[in-house]
C-alpha cells in the first residue's frame, strides 16, 4: 500500500501543477477572446469595416479555454452530477459504484484521447480560413493547432481520473487519511469555504 500511496502523492503533485498552469492559461484565453471580440465590435460598428479573422480566433481561444479548464472542473466536481443514489448507499456499495464509474470513465477518456490524437494529426491536412501565421502572412494556420486542445483536455482529464481511481481504491482498502482529497484552490473556494 506504501507504493500506491507514493504513486497517489506524486500524481496529485503533478496534477496540481498542471491544473494551476491550465487555470492561468484559461484566463489568458478568456482575456484574449474578450479583446478580440471588442476589437471586432469597434471595427464593425465604428469603422464600418469588419475584420475577417476575429470570429475564428475567438472560437479557437474558447476551445483552448475549455481544454485548459475542464480537467480542473473534473477534479473538483465542477461538472453537473447527481449524487442522490451514491449518497444513500451503504459505504461498500457506494465504493463499488464509484469505482465502477471511474473504471468506465477511464475507458471512455482513453478512447477519446486516442480519437483526439488522430484528429490532431488529420488537422495538418487543412488550414484555417482566416488565421495566418504571424511570421509569414502568406501561410494559413493549420487546424491541427486548434485541434490539439482535444488531446490536452482528454489527457488532463485521464490523469485526473487515474488519480481519483487510486484515491478511491486506497481509501477503500487502506487508511483514508493516507489518500486525502486534494485541497480546493483558493480561486475556486466560495466565501463560506474561505
Amino acid at each position: 500500500m506504501n507504493g500506491l500511496q507514493a504513486l497517489h502523492k506524486a500524481l496529485c503533485l503533478i496534477n496540481s501543477t498542471l491544473l494551476a498552469i491550465g487555470r492561468q492559461l484559461a484566463w489568458v484565453c478568456v482575456a484574449l477572446m474578450t479583446i478580440i471580440i471588442l476589437l471586432q465590435v469597434f471595427y464593425r460598428y465604428w469603422l464600418d469595416n469588419a475584420l475577417p479573422w476575429p470570429e475564428e480566433a475567438a472560437r479557437a481561444l474558447m476551445i483552448w479555454m475549455v481544454a485548459f479548464a475542464a480537467p480542473t472542473a473534473y477534479r473538483y466536481s465542477g461538472f453537473v452530477s447527481i449524487d442522490m443514489l451514491k449518497d444513500r448507499l451503504p459505504f461498500i456499495f457506494r465504493t463499488i459504484l464509484v469505482f465502477l464509474l471511474l473504471l468506465c470513465a477511464t475507458a471512455v477518456l482513453y478512447k477519446l484521447l486516442n480519437l483526439a490524437i488522430d484528429f490532431f494529426y488529420r488537422g495538418f491536412r487543412s488550414s484555417t480560413s482566416t488565421l495566418r501565421l504571424p511570421w509569414d502572412a502568406t501561410q494559413k494556420l493549420k487546424r491541427a493547432w486548434i485541434y490539439l486542445a482535444m488531446p490536452v483536455c482528454f489527457g488532463g482529464m485521464l490523469l485526473i481520473n487515474i488519480e481519483m481511481l487510486i484515491r478511491e481504491f486506497g481509501q477503500a482498502f487502506g487508511k483514508a487519511e493516507n489518500f486525502p482529497e486534494p485541497a480546493v484552490p483558493s480561486v475556486m473556494q466560495t466565501q463560506e469555504e474561505q
